[in-house]
């Protein structure tokens, strides 16, 4: 299958379905619903002829009588397309009119006196607004953008991660060696990150390596290829565990959640792993404890992550903090720099400063964002999402999946739907929220159908998150309605 266009990549036709949680119901806005109830009405129809014109033969299969006369279909209008489209010879905003048209939305009482913002043409790359954006602001989980080109260009986009269990130095013993993939799955298929592997897959092959009859009494987890703290300066005393982090091993399960599916992180994700290997093996009752592989220890089973790509769509899309930092520390690795949180900011630095862009003012505590001392300046993450829409960055495409589709999917499921002047799927962005601080980074269509990439962040604003949100919806919203000429 040939690469899809930027424009299609922009679109998301031909690339990676964004995903979510299988918990997470869609909200549909009236326009949609709208739509499938003119489709259940034509299926209606359809069924009605069918059953009307077709003979349904005797039991012995005589025929059934005189054919019954066609009713004739009602015409049925075309629908509107579901997508935002995109054409080349759609006209650009004017720069002075699109300020004048979000200079009052950037003032909102809400975001506060904070806010940095840009907006670039993706067809030409002509900055049509900059408001301090060269700046370095506190980015929140806007900052996994930076890590998922990192890992998209140091790792790249095929790459995955593995995870492995090895005989132990005793007998009856195995050792479950972490790979630092954090979506391994207490469930098949995995109730949050589609394609993930199973602990179930490592336990059969467990099983039938070991010689037969062999119990196992034994599960030693093996987190050794991640170093340091277990969590990053400037994560707050109550970040890790919570429902959005836990501490930062290289051994976890469901994300390092306590249950699959639900939102509560694990205190202890390592031991949380081999307690499920032990459960997968049908010894739920042998002991677990923390260690190190032997040296020479025969690989018992072995499985693989999704592809890096798809990783980088999860992380994007749920604003997965633990598998961002994972991947931030998989960069690291393949840069030669330690894996710890300190290793993992220098790499992800190094790797887009290597990719070719400008990372002035740039300074990361992690990689996810959730450091109260991480600073970037909006033209930065303006200029990844610019590169990856415009195709001049062939191997950052991948990052535009992972973008959440305003009142669809990911964090931005139930936000930025509500003003019927927007396209469904005109706007598509990754979101960023600390106490004080929200942002909002992707990309938009216009109502004339110029894309452009949009990159806004609030980091001294009130305490109102729900209006802070509403704010920043309402400036994407006003770029996706706007013809600004």
């Amino acid at each position: 299958m040939a690469a899809p266009s930027p424009a299609e990549s922009l679109l998301g036709v031909g690339t990676i379905a964004p995903s979510g949680p299988a918990t997470v119901t869609p909200r549909y806005s009236r326009f949609r619903r709208r739509v499938t109830l003119g489709g259940l009405a034509v299926l209606a129809v359809v069924a009605l002829v069918v059953f009307l014109v077709v003979p349904w033969g005797t039991p012995g299969g005589g025929d059934a009588g005189p054919a019954v006369a066609v009713p004739e279909l009602p015409e049925v209008p075309g629908a509107d397309p579901v997508l935002a489209g995109l054409t080349r010879e759609a006209p650009a905003p004017d720069p002075a009119a699109l300020e004048a048209a979000l200079a009052p939305l950037l003032s909102a009482p809400a975001l506060g006196p904070g806010v940095s913002a840009a907006v670039v043409d993706v067809l030409t790359g002509e900055v049509l607004l900059d408001r301090d954006a060269t700046d370095p602001v506190t980015p929140a989980s806007t900052a996994k953008l930076l890590t998922a080109a990192a890992a998209l260009t140091t790792l790249g986009p095929d790459a995955t991660l593995e995870t492995r269990v090895v005989a132990g130095a005793a007998p009856g013993e195995v050792v479950l060696v972490g790979g630092g993939d954090s979506t391994l799955s207490r469930t098949d298929p995995s109730l949050t990150y589609p394609g993930a592997p199973t602990v179930a897959d490592l336990a059969a092959q467990v099983q039938e390596a070991l010689p037969p009859g062999t119990p196992v009494t034994r599960v030693v987890v093996d987190s050794s290829l991640f170093e340091g703290p277990l969590t990053a300066p400037g994560w707050g005393p109550d970040d890790a565990p919570s429902s959005y982090a836990a501490p930062i091993t290289a051994t976890a399960v469901d994300g390092a959640r306590v249950r699959p599916g639900e939102t509560a992180r694990s205190g202890q994700p390592g031991l949380d792993a081999g307690a499920a290997l032990a459960e997968a093996l049908g010894v739920p009752g042998a002991a677990v404890v923390l260690g190190e592989a032997p040296a020479e220890g025969d690989t018992l089973a072995t499985v693989e992550s999704a592809p890096v790509a798809r990783l980088v769509e999860q992380s994007l899309s749920l604003s997965d903090n633990v598998l961002a930092e994972a991947l931030a520390r998989h960069v690291a690795l393949a840069r030669g720099l330690p894996a710890t949180f300190q290793g993992a900011a220098q790499g992800v630095t190094d790797a887009i400063e290597d990719a070719g862009f400008d990372t002035t003012g740039l300074e990361l505590a992690d990689g996810s964002g959730l450091a109260a001392g991480d600073r970037v300046p909006v033209s930065l993450l303006a200029d990844l999402l610019t590169a990856a829409a415009d195709g001049s960055a062939p191997g950052l495409s991948a990052l535009l999946p992972g973008l959440a589709v305003a009142g669809y999917d990911g964090t931005l499921a139930d936000r930025g739907d509500a003003d019927p002047a927007t396209a469904p799927g005109a706007v598509r962005a990754k979101t960023g929220t600390l106490l004080g601080v929200h942002g909002l980074a992707g990309t938009v269509v216009t109502a004339d159908g110029r894309p452009l990439v949009f990159a806004v962040v609030a980091d001294d604003a009130p305490g109102d998150v729900l209006a802070a949100e509403a704010a920043l919806d309402a400036v994407a919203a006003a770029l996706a309605a706007c013809g600004c000429r």
